[in-house]
């Protein structure tokens, strides 16, 4: 799956611009640029995405953009832990299970499928390709759709 939501940017009163996204209502925020929300949205987006893999809810699929949105990426390092959780629960994958693969302990894939733990990207890598998974990183142009 394309981690990449679709955002609306409107503009307060107070000249500031506010970021929503239809398909994860939780994640609003702002900032003074467009740019800047877009910016706040990719860490508001990963928070939120976060909390639904941690409460065992469904990763919305991304919806079709709309004339004037936005497409804003998740942060690749929690799209790689998400795809990994998913790929795990696919295969029946527990974390005791992948730390064997790995060669890890229970407790260090248990941070490696953390959303909120700060794991460095090469590992989460090397687990999505035991699992069958691969991570691309694509370049995408900030305009609206």
């Amino acid at each position: 799956m394309r981690y990449l939501y679709p955002v609306t940017l409107q503009q307060d009163e107070n000249n500031q611009f506010v970021a929503t996204c239809r398909d994860i209502p939780e994640a609003i925020t702002g900032g003074e640029s467009k740019i800047e929300a877009l910016n706040c949205m990719s860490d508001a987006l990963g928070a939120a995405l976060a909390g639904y893999s941690l409460d065992g809810l469904n990763i919305p699929v991304p919806s079709r953009l709309l004339k004037n949105e936005y497409r804003v990426p998740v942060p690749p390092l929690i799209a790689a832990k998400l795809v990994l959780r998913s790929a795990m629960a696919e295969k029946g994958y527990s974390n005791v299970t992948l730390a064997k693969h790995l060669g890890l302990s229970e407790g260090a894939v248990r941070r490696l499928v953390n959303p909120d733990h700060a794991s460095k990207l090469d590992g989460v890598i090397h687990a999505l390709a035991l699992v069958g998974r691969q991570l691309v990183v694509e370049d995408l142009l900030a305009e609206p759709g």
